[in-house]
């Protein structure tokens, strides 16, 4: 008995058992990148502090020591922060902007620190609402973790590179799966296929 191969719906399988993989093996290297990322940021931590880089500029600088004046504030917002409570941004005025700050955290959202600016120093951080700062040339807008508490508030955490996410091997893993999957249950078809061939009703 010739055991017969449908053309078609095997191309389609095969073709999509290659995306499976393109992508697992994309995600891998991700996690490369990510790594490599990871530790740029590591050594941004060690160098000396830099005055805060008001305007647009690009991620090369995260996780750095930084130092600025706040002349003013013009409001404030609240994130939240885990068992912390509430994390109060101060949004610092200026003629080129401005730019925020964050001086600690409280369980109240609704607290107003008594906090009218003054010299600030403390990390480098993207601000929440950006979704591109992990491009590593990526305009974006940053902001400072404080070091030190307003009143009223506890400090906020310093910024930690180790706690960026970098699950791609895990998604790696998934499509590889997914990849062998596709094979199986297409090969389990094909089985079937053949056996009802060879033993017709």
């Amino acid at each position: 008995m010739t055991r017969r191969v449908p053309i078609l719906a095997t191309l389609i399988v095969l073709a999509a058992v290659a995306t499976m993989l393109a992508l697992g093996f994309w995600q891998l290297q991700r996690r490369h990148e990510k790594e490599a990322l990871i530790a740029r940021y590591r050594a941004n931590e060690a160098l000396p502090a830099i005055p805060f880089p008001t305007g647009a500029t690009d991620a090369a600088l995260l996780f750095r020591q930084t130092q600025a004046f706040c002349a003013g504030v013009n409001g404030w917002r609240t994130e939240g922060a885990g068992a912390a409570g509430f994390r109060h941004i101060a949004r610092c005025g200026g003629p080129d902007g401005g730019f925020a700050v964050d001086v600690g955290a409280a369980p109240d959202p609704r607290f107003r620190p008594d906090w009218r600016g003054g010299p600030v120093r403390g990390w480098i951080v993207p601000e929440r609402q950006n979704r591109s700062w992990l491009a590593p040339s990526a305009s974006l807008r940053l902001m400072i973790v404080s070091a030190a508490p307003a009143p009223g508030l506890t400090a906020p955490k310093r910024p930690d590179p180790e706690s960026l996410p970098n699950n791609h091997l895990a998604y790696a893993v998934q499509w590889f799966l997914f990849a062998i999957s596709a094979l199986a249950i297409y090969a389990l078809a094909l089985r079937q296929r053949w056996r009802r061939a060879g033993n017709p009703q």
